[in-house]
């Protein structure tokens, strides 16, 4: 049985600020996992509101490995620092993955951390 999609779309990215407590800083996170057999090569999008969308992220995650990205530090082997505002998310991958998306958000004094729902294809 196949498991993931070779194509993943998150369409509500936007930073939340650090905030105070250096503990639990706001940020988001995307997660990838390759259970299958083969190594994958995954291009990361990134679209925007009101610029051009930057397609040159890429990472290599081996076969029944994951990896988790934090969206607020550098992401991959180009080291690209996603600005803050409103984005959206395109994983590419050349086998089929699975992939989820969450966000810390601190900006109240009970914190949230939730999963935007994404759509695979």
């Amino acid at each position: 049985m196949k498991y993931g999609k070779k194509n993943w779309v998150f369409c509500d990215g936007d930073l939340p600020p650090k905030g105070d407590n250096p503990e639990f800083p706001g940020h988001e996170a995307l997660m990838i996992t390759n259970v299958g057999k083969k190594d994958a090569h995954i291009r990361i999008k990134i679209l925007f509101e009101d610029k051009p969308a930057y397609d040159k992220i890429t990472i290599d995650l081996n076969a029944e490995r994951t990896t988790c990205l934090r969206l607020d530090k550098p992401i991959g082997k180009e080291g690209y620092q996603i600005p803050y505002g409103q984005y959206a998310i395109h994983v590419i991958s050349n086998v089929p993955v699975c992939a989820c998306f969450g966000r810390l958000d601190v900006r109240q004094t009970n914190m949230a951390y939730y999963s935007p729902a994404g759509y695979g294809f």
